[in-house]
């Protein structure tokens, strides 16, 4: 990208507005006593929003990064007709992150993982010698698989066994990517035990999750994307939810465009969804709790086992901290729906047939709740609707392609010891 410089920001502790630097690697603020998110304050305050073919950092006055890497694309938004139609709305607007070539949606992991990755990379600072640690359902860790390959960017993935069909590429992968897995049985959650366990070693550095600014401005580029096509904030926003950090990201984006002055105010609701029985978020937002509600972790790994959207199955999600999505939900006055396997099975095949393109099980989840929605009368006609289609064109992009599977160097049985975890791993960046 031609003319970049690094973007100039500060961070901002949401619990206690304390305002501190970046070095590229913070998570938190050091100085807060209650669990908190931080967030970016960026010098700009009116986005210019690049013309050219930058990708992902077209959108870099509001993203935090020293950096651009190659091989972006950014989510794409356009006017929905046929599943409008369908639903009697006249004013539904699709953002796609995939691959949709038709209306310009070119990113080949098909998910808007892609938009955290470049974002989190472009804002790491390699220079400390450390050694990324990602963990991931699935989606998150192709992503980051693909931006760190094309870049020669150190990473260590953590990923539950019964994911791995999620790691395809369309060619073998650079040798600075490693792979460790969760053998089967495990979820996510177990998968993040791994990466905690392997951060105990001063090799490597988490990449943070919801945590991170640049995974959670990155996502909400979604929004700034839809915004910028709209003109205005929209009154709705749908999303299904796994750790809700995409959520988030769109409620922080929303503040910033208000704060622009150029899209209206800022009336938008977030209308999230899990995928049942897999729902600890909804249970915990039903009963109005900030703090998630027990979850036996015999009955949390049954429950993600069970479900078609694997990547929505977090147990430890971002949720009660200060900043976190119950705030989000409550400042945005937005709602919690839930969708059964079979529900998201017939939205994605509604979608299909009303746009043409075929989309992922999470994407699917956030379609049903639109149909929800409407059907409760929590949606009118005229209202503007953002749907974030956050992952699809899966099946077009492998059409006539030889895909190519990452494999794991190393299967942990989930009662691995700590001193074995840290061994195993460090040995695997041994040069």
């Amino acid at each position: 990208m031609e003319d970049f410089r690094p973007t100039k920001y500060k961070l901002r502790c949401v619990a206690t507005g304390r305002v501190f630097e970046d070095d590229g690697l913070v998570l938190e603020d050091r100085q807060c006593n209650t669990p908190s998110l931080i967030r970016t304050e960026y010098e700009v305050k009116c986005i210019d929003i690049r013309s050219d073919d930058s990708g992902i950092y077209k959108f870099c006055d509001w993203l935090p990064v020293r950096r651009t890497l190659k091989g972006s694309a950014a989510p794409v938004t356009y006017k929905s007709e046929g599943l409008a139609a369908h639903l009697g709305l006249d004013n539904l607007y699709i953002t796609f992150s995939g691959y949709f070539p038709e209306k310009g949606a070119e990113m080949t992991t098909c998910s808007f993982k892609e938009t955290e990755a470049y974002s989190v990379c472009g804002r790491f600072d390699e220079s400390a010698g450390r050694i990324l640690v990602v963990a991931s359902a699935g989606n998150t860790a192709r992503a980051f698989a693909k931006v760190c390959s094309e870049n020669n960017i150190p990473l260590l993935l953590s990923v539950p066994e019964d994911n791995l069909d999620a790691l395809w590429f369309e060619e073998p992968l650079n040798d600075c990517v490693k792979l460790i897995a969760a053998q089967k049985g495990g979820d996510y959650f177990d998968a993040i035990h791994l990466s905690n366990v392997a951060l105990k070693s001063g090799r490597f550095i988490a990449e943070g999750g919801a945590k991170n600014v640049a995974r959670r401005d990155g996502m909400a580029t979604t929004v700034l994307s839809a915004a910028a096509f709209i003109g205005r904030i929209p009154d709705y926003y749908f999303q299904a939810v796994g750790s809700g950090t995409g959520a988030i990201a769109a409620w922080e984006a929303a503040m910033r465009l208000e704060a622009d002055g150029r899209f209206g105010p800022n009336r938008m609701k977030l209308m999230v969804s899990q995928n049942a029985p897999f729902v600890p978020m909804y249970d915990a937002w039903r009963a109005d709790s900030r703090h998630m509600l027990p979850y036996d972790d015999h009955r949390a790994r049954r429950d993600a086992g069970i479900i078609d959207a694997k990547v929505l199955s977090n147990r430890r999600p971002p949720y009660g901290l200060a900043g976190g999505l119950y705030d989000a939900l409550k400042e945005s006055g937005g709602d919690f729906f839930v969708s059964t396997n079979a529900a998201l099975r017939r939205a994605s095949k509604l979608f299909e047939q009303t746009e043409g393109i075929d989309i992922h099980h999470a994407a699917a989840v956030a379609v049903d709740s639109l149909i929800q929605a409407v059907k409760q009368g929590k949606v009118g006609r005229e209202d503007v609707v953002m749907l974030n289609v956050t992952g699809g064109g899966e099946r077009r992009y492998k059409a006539g392609r030889q895909m190519w599977y990452l494999k794991p160097s190393i299967v942990f049985p989930l009662t691995a010891s700590e001193t074995d975890i840290i061994g195993r791993t460090e040995a695997l960046f041994v040069q």
